[in-house]
């Protein structure tokens, strides 16, 4: 049952349900392959939310329908023509708020990755109390690909809970993608299940959190005033790096070969007027 009362457009994104003090939080576009547009980000953000104040929820599950777990954020449903600097200050505060979602939810949050996850689904994750994934799920982090900075605390967050070596290869060059047995060895995840079963181990383990008054902490060590610190500055550096002319011009190439012209334009004009915004930053 659903005893969170969300609103409609919140409901449009997301399914939840209440089992056993478990809120189970599940995207909810996966023809879009559970893509973060502002309107799922408000969604699951409203839950998580609503699940701090609730006393019939005990725990969280956080998950995916579909093939995919989450294509990360989505940028074309995101970024809207503005001035540079507003849109620099845009970047900023969105990116910092939508770690501070995760960071500021009082519940322990399971994540149970159904399939591929992509950049900030997989960095939000490692900000939850444990990951559980199904066999077929991958782990991709594609930051320096894009021509972008680690985001979601990752930049020390990462070598904390997998080693300095296997943070190394997700975060930098090589772009390691880790299977959902590679990434259970390193350290990324905690458990792996069958993809037909997972939803049924995520339950059981979240129902003991539950039951046993487990609070919400940090994988690694990590403390939380240290993560938002590190969630702040990781924020401004991304801003810069999205306005660096290597990320702009991949993302025009990116969006025009999907047959996304408007958006592509947007990155386009940042391109072209750089030489006049850049002085305005």
């Amino acid at each position: 049952m659903n005893d969170l009362n969300l609103q409609p457009k919140d409901t449009k994104f997301i399914i939840t349900r209440i089992t056993d003090n478990v809120l189970t939080v599940m995207m909810n576009q996966p023809d879009k392959l559970n893509g973060w547009t502002e309107g799922m980000m408000n969604a699951f953000k409203a839950a998580f939310n609503k699940a701090n104040t609730n006393d019939s929820v005990k725990a969280i599950i956080f998950t995916g329908v579909g093939q995919y777990f989450s294509a990360g954020v989505n940028l074309s449903g995101t970024f809207k023509a503005m001035h540079p600097k507003k849109m620099h200050q845009f970047i900023v505060e969105h990116n910092q708020i939508l770690f501070e979602t995760f960071l500021d939810c009082k519940k322990p949050i399971l994540v149970a990755v159904n399939g591929p996850a992509i950049g900030a689904s997989v960095t939000s994750a490692t900000l939850c109390d444990g990951i559980i994934a199904s066999e077929n799920a991958t782990f991709l982090t594609p930051f320096s690909a894009l021509g972008i900075t680690p985001e979601g605390c990752s930049s020390i967050h990462f070598e904390r809970i997998m080693g300095k070596e296997n943070a190394q290869r997700m975060l930098g060059a090589e772009g390691w993608k880790p299977t959902a047995d590679e990434a259970l060895e390193a350290g990324l995840v905690q458990w792996v299940a069958p993809k037909e079963q997972l939803l049924e181990k995520a339950q059981s383990i979240a129902k003991e959190w539950a039951d046993k008054g487990i609070k919400r902490s940090f994988l690694g060590g990590s403390q939380l005033e240290e993560l938002k610190q590190v969630n702040a500055r990781e924020s401004v550096e991304l801003a810069d790096a999205f306005f660096s002319s290597d990320f702009l011009r991949g993302q025009v190439k990116f969006l025009w070969s999907k047959n996304k012209k408007a958006p592509a334009s947007v990155f386009f004009l940042l391109l072209a007027l750089k030489p006049v915004w850049s002085r305005m930053l």
